[in-house]
């Protein structure tokens, strides 16, 4: 089973790739790649290409481009999603989660970051 690999959408805090990344995961956040401005389909686009599930709090708009990759019949390798929530309890769920699921297990997947 392959480790989840991440990329932290815009409106992600970046510290929570940083702490991730001391932690050992394979974390980027758009901000350090270039990436800030570009649209919702952009991202996951480019998450897909690189083989990483997106972490966002951009519910909705995630949510609309999932159904329509499957519409489409495209692959994505997962999109996380969370409610705006204080930094700690975020790097508590997503701590939890990617210790618990492997890339295999969310790809194609819309996952909620649960207590």
């Amino acid at each position: 089973m392959a480790d989840i690999t991440l990329l932290l959408d815009e409106d992600v805090r970046v510290v929570l790739g940083e702490i991730l990344r001391q932690r050992g995961y394979d974390v980027i956040h758009v901000l350090e790649v270039g990436r800030t401005g570009r649209s919702d389909s952009e991202q996951l686009d480019y998450a897909t290409i690189q083989g990483r599930a997106i972490l966002t709090h951009n519910i909705r708009h995630y949510i609309l481009l999932d159904n329509q990759y499957r519409r489409e019949g495209k692959d994505h390798a997962g999109i996380l999603l969370s409610d705006q929530i204080p930094l700690r309890d975020l790097l508590q769920r997503t701590l939890r989660f990617l210790s618990r699921h492997s890339a295999d297990e969310v790809a194609n997947m819309v996952m909620w970051l649960k207590d």
